[in-house]
């Protein structure tokens, strides 16, 4: 019987952390950007 191989599974969970991390953090950069963008132009002027 093949014995397990830890650090591949390691690697793998590390991997798959890194992965979630990235995406949560671009998610939230891309959620503090589209807010903000209204708020900083002022509205058209009607008239």
């Amino acid at each position: 019987m093949a014995k397990p191989n830890y650090q591949f599974e390691k690697r793998q969970r590390e991997l798959e952390k890194k992965k979630k991390k990235a995406e949560k953090a671009q998610k939230k950069a891309g959620a503090a950007t589209d807010p903000q963008t209204p708020e900083t132009e002022p509205p058209p002027k009607e008239g």
